[in-house]
């Protein structure tokens, strides 16, 4: 920090640092207090203003950036590509920048039924084609209509924080609101790392506190369309 001189005294970053740190404490007295009565040299809210300005609030990056992805309800139609709709919406790089978002958009029980809300690892499309994840899953867990909120906060910290042991796996992970149960998804990287998928699964069940069973699909058997995909890996 650099304090600019003034033309009649100097004050040190010691003595400022000092002031901000206990509020009862006063800057030194300096040549300016030999002044004659009525002599105006500033006043306090000037000081405070000063010492307000010094402090610098620097950002908490995070090891990834990441970027929200909406699929929204009223623009799908039967007759569009699966994933046409979709949008990102913000990338963001920091803790701060994540709260900033986050606080502002609605959570999962005030979205329309059919919404589809995405958080992935930035440059990853939250689909199939994308490359990183052609070869991947999901883990899924499910919760009543409207009570997904917190465990849909708990995932993205987790994420985010780089809380998993195979965390470079994760692509990213999805909230699907639909008429029934809400489900939460972490799609990851590659399907066959058995070892990786059920750390994850079971780091995932701790965090959320998830007493259910919960299944491992591969995306490769979900496009097989003429049955319904079934899990191979379970925690």
């Amino acid at each position: 920090m650099v304090v600019e001189d003034s033309p009649r005294s100097t004050i040190t970053d010691d003595q400022i640092n000092n002031t901000l740190t206990n509020p009862n404490s006063r800057v030194p007295e300096t040549d300016e207090d030999d002044l004659e009565e009525g002599e105006i040299v500033g006043d306090d809210d000037t000081a405070s203003s000063k010492a307000s300005n010094a402090i610098v609030h620097q950002p908490h990056p995070l090891e990834n950036s990441w970027t929200f992805w909406f699929d929204n309800p009223s623009a799908k139609a039967k007759q569009a590509a699966w994933g046409s709709s979709m949008r990102p919406i913000y990338t963001f790089a920091t803790v701060e920048e994540f709260w900033g978002v986050y606080n502002n958009i609605h959570h999962p029980s005030k979205l329309a039924i059919g919404a589809d809300f995405h958080c992935f690892k930035y440059k990853i499309e939250p689909k199939w084609e994308d490359p990183v994840c052609a070869n991947g899953g999901k883990w899924t867990v499910i919760f009543p209509r409207g009570k997904s909120d917190t465990c849909w906060l708990y995932t993205l910290l987790a994420m985010i924080g780089e809380q998993f042991d195979h965390g470079d796996e994760i692509c990213g992970a999805v909230v699907n609101v639909r008429n029934r149960p809400d489900k939460i998804a972490i799609w990851t990287k590659n399907a066959s790392n058995e070892a990786a998928q059920m750390s994850i699964g079971k780091q995932w069940k701790e965090f959320l506190d998830y007493k259910e069973t919960i299944g491992f699909i591969f995306h490769e058997d979900a496009k097989k369309l003429d049955k319904a995909a079934k899990n191979r890996y379970v925690v």
